[in-house]
């Protein structure tokens, strides 16, 4: 179970960091925290925390940006993969690619725009060598669109804290300790399962099986096992 002091800290390092650095240090934190496929640094945590700071459109668009270069590498993972496939496989990519082309784009701006796994997406659209200049288009107008509105959103978030504890550190701590918890839940998601609910039954099939998407049932191996509906 994750440490929630350790997790506190591990925040307020990055609150530090971006508070020091400014711009320069958002748009870092953004391409590192997405560059290693699966495995996300939360760095819209310091987009909520300077919202209050620093320009919010601006903000948004620095930290989507960097988000968005930082995908590369999922991206060019999916192309590297391409290379070791035999020439059945390149064939079946090919094919998939010319399948795609038409409504790859809309998938990408989807999985960039929303809390998605963007990996399991964008490696396999690198292997179908799909375009890097529509890929990084419609990449950076979801990871652009998702961080404005995140900072507006903090914007006012900070600001009603602001009004009831009057500042201080009150403020950051409460801050702190309502981001901890939404990134607990975040992780406790299984979003291939999420996926799965959403594709065969739509939003009510989601809210109906939450309780297992969130990892609070554990009968979700069986039924992949048996592929039932």
């Amino acid at each position: 179970m994750s440490d929630p002091s350790g997790l506190s800290d591990f925040f307020r390092s990055l609150e530090y960091f971006a508070v020091r650095t400014g711009y320069p240090g958002v748009f870092l934190l953004s391409v590192i925290g997405s560059a290693i496929p699966f495995l996300p640094l939360p760095y819209l945590f310091v987009v909520v925390v300077l919202s209050g700071i620093l320009d919010p459109l601006f903000l948004g668009l620095v930290s989507g940006l960097g988000g968005a270069i930082g995908k590369i590498t999922s991206y060019l993972l999916g192309r590297l993969g391409y290379r070791f496939l035999g020439e059945e496989r390149r064939r079946s990519m090919d094919a998939l690619n010319r399948l795609i082309g038409k409504y790859g784009a809309i998938g990408v701006f989807i999985f960039a725009l929303t809390p998605l796994p963007d990996d399991i997406y964008y490696i396999p659209i690198g292997m179908t060598r799909y375009s890097f200049a529509k890929f990084m288009l419609f990449s950076s107008a979801g990871k652009i669109l998702l961080a404005i509105l995140v900072a507006f959103l903090g914007r006012t978030y900070m600001e009603v804290l602001d009004i009831l504890l009057n500042g201080g550190a009150g403020a950051s701590i409460i801050s702190i300790a309502v981001l901890v918890v939404i990134t607990i839940v975040m992780l406790r998601i299984d979003w291939e399962l999420f996926a799965q609910h959403l594709e065969k039954g739509g939003v009510r099939a989601v809210l109906e099986n939450l309780a297992e998407i969130l990892s609070l049932r554990r009968n979700k191996a069986p039924s992949r096992a048996t592929g039932q509906d």
